[in-house]
């Protein structure tokens, strides 16, 4: 019989600093979130400390002051990991590693050790590396400064400058390789789902721990990993769902992507774009929000303006208030709903108002597409086969002038065919 050996996790304190961009309030939940970050990753958070400032000191972050405070609880406390809430320049980095001596991250790096940690498929790693690799060239001008500084004046372009070029360019020539394999993945998966292009697309978005995979599971029976952990889940599943109501049955097609955090690294977002093509092409987003989380609001912010910078801010959304047997009442979700016009208070892990949720994806899912009665020419070919590939042909015929023929097909789709149509079907 093996014996089990628990390996210690390392000890860390999580530092916070305030700035004029959010209240007193919002940073200190951001710290909290930072720990639970920190606990994600497999850290054990000792203490957290927070400082108020304008804004954070250019060389360490945190004043002097607070330095020498978090100097004595990494003695007090055996503290082996330091992790600030911000980005750290280079020269922060360089210069907290100095004065505390001991291991420094910030939230960005963080978040990418547990990317790192957490991918299972090829893809999922190869973004993870690139998105590591495109935060890593920038600090690499202070890791051979200790080399450079032997030489000064004319003639010191010696050893240590040599190495930050050969360095930069092994990782730049590292990043141009990885786009490439992630630019042939996403052309191979693009293959992929245009055979599915007749089906609707639903995709689940939303902050990350808010219970996107838990819904997933209760509406398609998927088995995604469902973890009280963020980012437990970082490769996209789609799932087949039968949508039904008293008069319509739909097969569709759902997808389950990677949460949004508030200040995601923009590596993450631009690596993670042939994840989200998903999000993307789906012709609605369904909108999961942690609605007993005291921050919710800001959650809803912080995918609007990550969906923003992915290109699918305009797309049509279910706003999805979950985890409502978690509040005390419903009168916080009724005011929500008076809000959002689509919108629906849900319990995916009880499996309240699932029913009332799939008929609003109905409902939505038909007001984005049209049936049209068409009159092609045999020379729009082209526009024939975009019919086969994102629609549905409900009856052809074909003539000597050309082919006529009703179809069901996006709304997008349907701006691009006004030109044939004979009249509305």
């Amino acid at each position: 019989m093996h014996e089990i050996v628990n390996i210690p996790r390392e000890r860390a304190i999580a530092v916070g600093v305030g700035s004029r961009a959010f209240t007193r309030e919002e940073s200190l939940e951001h710290l909290e979130e930072l720990a639970f970050l920190a606990e994600t990753a497999g850290a054990e958070v000792i203490c957290k400390i927070f400082q108020d400032r304008d804004k954070p000191d250019g060389a360490t972050a945190v004043g002097r002051g607070k330095l020498e405070e978090i100097k004595e609880m990494i003695e007090e406390d055996n503290i082996v990991l330091a992790i600030f809430d911000d980005e750290l320049t280079p020269a922060q980095m360089r210069n907290l590693s100095r004065e505390l001596n001991i291991k420094v991250l910030d939230r960005t790096g963080l978040i990418l050790d547990i990317f790192a940690s957490r991918a299972r498929t090829s893809e999922a790693r190869l973004q993870v590396e690139l998105a590591q690799l495109q935060y890593l060239l920038p600090r690499l001008s202070r890791m051979w400064t200790h080399l450079s500084k032997q030489f000064g004046g004319i003639g010191s372009k010696g050893p240590g400058e040599t190495q930050i070029e050969t360095d930069r360019r092994m990782v730049r020539d590292k990043i141009s390789l990885l786009k490439e394999k992630l630019s042939n993945v996403a052309v191979q998966k693009a293959e992929q789902r245009k055979g599915r292009d007749s089906m609707q697309r639903f995709a689940l978005v939303g902050y990350t721990n808010a219970g996107k995979s838990t819904l997933m599971n209760a509406l398609t029976g998927a088995e995604v990993l469902v973890e009280n952990k963020l980012f437990a889940t970082l490769d996209t599943t789609v799932r087949v769902v039968e949508l039904s109501d008293s008069e319509t049955h739909k097969t569709v097609l759902l997808s389950d992507t990677v949460g949004f955090i508030r200040k995601l690294p923009t590596q993450l977002v631009a690596s993670f774009r042939g994840t989200l093509a998903e999000t993307l092409e789906a012709d609605v987003l369904v909108h999961v929000i942690d609605v007993s989380h005291p921050q919710f609001r800001e959650h809803i912010r912080s995918v609007v303006e990550t969906l923003e910078a992915i290109g699918a801010g305009e797309k049509p959304v279910i706003m999805v208030f979950n985890k409502i047997d978690a509040l005390p009442d419903l009168d916080l979700v009724h005011a929500l709903q008076a809000d959002y016009a689509q919108s629906v208070g849900i319990s995916a892990q009880r499996g309240i108002n699932l029913t009332t949720l799939q008929e609003m994806m109905l409902q939505m899912g038909d007001e984005r597409h049209e049936t049209l009665h068409l009159h092609l020419p045999y020379s729009a070919m082209k526009e024939l086969a975009n019919i086969y590939r994102t629609g549905t042909v409900l009856d052809r015929k074909d003539l000597d002038d050309g082919i006529e023929l009703t179809a069901r097909v996006t709304t997008d789709e349907a701006r691009h065919l006004r030109g044939f149509v004979l009249e509305a079907a």
